[in-house]
Order: C-alpha cells, then sequence, then structure tokens
C-alpha cells in the first residue's frame, strides 16, 4: 500500500507518497489538473493507492477524480488536524507529508466525502440562503438611506405595496434617489431568484420521505427540512443526536480540569447552513403554539433571555429532527401525515411564495 498525502491549492498541489513502513517514495510540486495526478497515480503502479488530502476551497473536483480512477480517498478535518501547524517548519511539502504519515499510521481525522449528487442539492439549498441574506442586507441599506434622509417609515413592511407606494413619494438628492431605485431594482431581480430557487427545491425534494417524516415537527416548513436533509443525508453518521447537534455547532465549549468544569457559548463548529436553518425553526416556534417546546423554551428564556432559549430551542428541534430521519415512522411526538396520493406538481401545489414587490402569492 502506498500513502499519499496531497496539499490542494487552487492552481499548485503538494504530494508526498510514503510507503507502509514510512519512507518517502515521491515528493513533487506541480500545477495541478486531473492529468497530472493521473500521472503521479500512474507512477505508483501497480501498488494501491490510499489519498488523503484536506477539506479545504474547492475540493469536490479532486474527490470526484479520485473516485473515477478508483483509488481510496480520505478527506482530513481541517479542525483537527492540528499537528500541521504545530510543526516549527511548514510548508506544501510538510503539510503534504503529515497527512500521509497520518494517514499510514491511522491517525488521520476524517471528515464525510459528501456525493457528487448530495453536493448539487446543498448548491442549491445554500445558494437559495445566500440570495436570501444578500437581499436583507440591501433592505437594510434602505432602511438606512431612509434613517440618514430623516424620513419615517409609516409602513410595516417597507417593502410591501403600502411601503412601496410610500418610497414612490419620497423626493431625495439625485444621488440617493438613484441608490434607492438601484436597491429596490436588485432586491425586486433577487426576490425572483429566490422564487425559482424554491420552486426547485420543491420539486427536487418533492419525493422524500425524510422531508415528510420532519414536516410535523413545529418551525419545520419544506424549505427548512430540505435544507436538514441536504446537509445532513445520511443519519446513520451520527451515533446519537447530541453527535449531530455537536456536527451542527449547536453544543457548548468546555474547558474542564480535574473537578472544574466550565462551559461556554456554543461552539459553532460545523455546517452554518444547518445550524442556521435550526435557529430559524426556533424562531417560528415563538408564535406557533406547541406547548411541549414552549414549556421547554420559556423557563430558560426567564432565566437566562430569549437569545440562549432560541439557540437552546434550536437544539432540541434539531434533536427531534434526529429522530425523525432515523426512524422510518418518524419523530414519535410529533408523528408523519399519511403519506398524500400520487398527483402531478402544479404551480398551485406549491407553497405559497414571496412575489418580486414583497406580497403574498401563489
Amino acid at each position: 500500500m502506498v500513502y499519499l498525502g496531497v496539499d490542494l491549492h487552487r492552481k499548485v498541489s503538494h504530494v508526498v507518497a510514503l510507503d507502509e513502513a514510512g519512507e518517502t517514495l515521491l515528493s513533487r510540486r506541480f500545477e495541478h489538473s486531473p492529468d497530472a495526478f493521473r500521472r503521479v497515480f500512474g507512477e505508483l503502479e501497480p501498488e494501491p493507492v490510499s489519498v488523503a488530502f484536506e477539506a479545504t476551497y474547492g475540493w469536490g473536483w479532486f474527490a470526484d477524480l479520485l473516485a473515477d480512477a478508483g483509488i481510496e480517498a480520505h478527506m482530513a478535518h481541517p479542525l483537527a488536524t492540528k499537528a500541521i501547524g504545530a510543526g516549527r517548519v511548514k510548508n506544501d511539502a510538510v503539510d503534504a507529508a503529515t497527512l500521509a504519515h497520518l494517514l499510514r499510521t491511522n491517525l488521520l481525522p476524517e471528515a464525510w466525502i459528501a456525493p457528487p449528487e448530495v453536493r448539487e442539492l446543498r448548491r442549491l439549498v445554500r445558494m437559495r440562503a445566500s440570495l436570501v441574506r444578500i437581499r436583507s442586507r440591501l433592505k437594510c441599506q434602505v432602511h438606512a438611506l431612509c434613517a440618514d434622509a430623516g424620513i419615517p417609515v409609516p409602513a410595516s413592511d417597507l417593502f410591501g405595496r403600502k411601503g412601496r407606494e410610500h418610497l414612490a413619494t419620497l423626493t431625495l438628492p439625485p444621488i440617493s434617489a438613484s441608490r434607492l431605485a438601484a436597491h429596490l431594482r436588485l432586491i425586486d431581480d433577487l426576490a425572483r431568484e429566490i422564487i425559482a430557487a424554491d420552486r426547485e427545491i420543491v420539486v427536487a425534494f418533492k419525493g422524500d420521505d425524510r422531508v415528510r417524516r420532519l414536516l410535523p415537527i413545529p418551525g419545520i416548513g419544506i424549505l427548512n427540512a430540505a435544507t436538514i436533509v441536504a446537509e445532513v443525508w445520511d443519519v446513520g453518521r451520527f451515533p446519537s443526536a447530541d453527535h449531530l447537534a455537536s456536527w451542527a455547532g449547536l453544543t457548548p465549549t468546555e474547558r474542564s480540569s480535574a473537578d472544574h468544569v466550565r462551559r461556554g457559548h456554543i461552539s459553532k463548529q460545523g455546517s452554518r447552513w444547518l445550524r442556521w436553518a435550526m435557529v430559524e425553526a426556533a424562531t417560528k416556534i415563538g408564535s406557533s403554539r406547541s406547548a411541549k417546546l414552549h414549556r421547554f423554551a420559556d423557563p430558560i428564556a426567564e432565566r437566562r433571555g430569549t437569545k440562549i432559549a432560541r439557540v437552546a430551542l434550536a437544539r432540541r428541534i434539531l434533536v427531534l429532527a434526529f429522530y425523525a430521519l432515523r426512524d422510518e415512522r418518524g419523530c414519535r411526538d410529533y408523528p408523519p401525515l399519511p403519506r398524500p396520493s400520487r398527483r402531478p406538481v402544479t404551480a398551485r401545489s406549491l407553497p405559497v411564495m414571496a412575489s418580486p414587490d414583497g406580497r403574498r402569492s401563489d
């Protein structure tokens, strides 16, 4: 067996190959491309090759290359491979050699390599979430423009019908007026893209039984359920609900020694998209009628405040989602609805979305 460590970058990469005794067989730096890596793999034949690489920027194509070549791939967890940065000498050759040594000694902390179809679904839900965040920033800039001009906002929704009518009557300096018009155009364009993404998500996940099992949980709608499924995908990777909560960054940090235990804020390490979806679900619970979850969150809010209670509630919802994903019969407290009759998906059957002008429409 040959153990190959790859320090992957955007333009160049460094590879180090070790044999089973830890002797260096190959150490090379080159401008990376699929053909260049295939030539390196060819030099190491006929010995079987096992490759270790970090979960770095743009790793997907390299994982697909290894899968197509039938080579065993191991993706190192970037936060756990601290040995790479602990040495006095750190360069690409040392990084690649360290990955190869960790792989050879079976000490490599691994991250899950999501299949291409899962990465595509993740890209869909993450893109939609990113568009919503960009639109929110643009709306904040419009509010800031009005505040700077001393203009009151009479409508509860500045971007609804009444709010748009109010914005159309404003008299602003030329530059401010042009910036306001540009912001509103961008908000409308983003709204159309978000609606299109919503429909793509519904079509992509409409036949997934895991989504059906998640929907009865309070605070979880079709978009949150799609995010959970895309981010978690194989819930069997997690031995317990606590492991899933830790992966989502919703568990507290801990600094303990002997009898002294100190716990801090949540770690925020892991899937930030899943953590965001859970906090969004917890926010929706505030206006729902879920007595069980309110009995859980209300005492925490009285003792620690609403923000901490919301994070605790987000973790509780994720625990419920874990059991809904793990068991075919769904979560015991919130069982899934009976399977609906099969019928084609039409525009009328899609969920209610926001129209470009901020109004709700089918």
